[in-house]
């Protein structure tokens, strides 16, 4: 035999057992929502997020490189080339990467071995690298030489070097950057004299996930 099916629930505030289809208690007057109302109101605030997060690209693509830039502007021609390039994951000296509004380009890279009071550890010599940081995006970005870089040589990390900075006029790779402007200066390292390549990553804020990679080869 079935059982009978109750007619009544507590409520949810005062605890008073009330009529199982009622929506506002009779005795505090308070409504009796459901845990639907908030798995749907769950469902929204994540649909949102995702929308949001779905709306930024996760990997930079090649809008062109410096020479090729500056010609296209000599000769009237628009430098956007974003659709019509593939996304890359490494970029070369001179190359313009962009993500989400934010383009860096590694415009020199020079080794030395130092002068006569700033020397680089024996076996070694300083490697610089220049890069332009131009923000497109809606938002202020915070860039640090320290923080916001990781260097690589033949895949052993590299350690930041102000000695090596010593040895090029030029800013450093710190400060902010307002939307609409640009910062350009050089970061050092010291490295190995038979090194092969420098592999920089570079992310667009101390915050941020968005990464840039950059490759200098001999």
């Amino acid at each position: 035999m079935d059982k009978k099916q109750p007619t009544t629930k507590l409520c949810k505030h005062c605890k008073t057992e009330i009529p199982k289809g009622a929506k506002v208690c009779p005795k505090c007057r308070k409504k009796q929502s459901g845990i639907l109302k908030w798995i749907i109101i769950a469902v929204v605030i994540i649909g949102i997020i995702g929308a949001a997060a779905g709306g930024k690209d996760d990997k930079p693509s090649k809008v062109g490189d410096v020479k090729s830039t500056k010609e296209q502007q000599n000769n009237g021609e628009s430098s956007d080339s974003t659709e019509s390039q593939e996304k890359e994951t490494v970029f070369r000296l001179g190359e313009i990467a962009e993500l989400n509004g934010v383009q860096v380009t590694m415009t020199d890279f020079i080794e030395s071995v130092g002068s006569e009071f700033n020397t680089p550890t024996e076996g070694n010599v300083f490697a610089l690298a220049e890069f332009e940081i131009t923000n497109n995006s809606d938002e202020e970005l915070a860039i640090s030489s320290m923080l916001s870089f990781e260097a690589y040589a033949d895949d052993y990390a590299l350690n930041y070097s102000l000695t090596a900075l010593l040895e090029k006029d030029g800013n450093q790779l710190d400060g902010t950057i307002a939307p609409g402007k640009k910062l350009k200066g050089w970061i050092g390292w010291e490295v190995a004299q038979d090194y092969q390549n420098v592999e920089i990553h570079f992310t667009d804020n101390v915050w941020s996930n968005n990464k840039f990679v950059f490759l200098y080869e001999k």
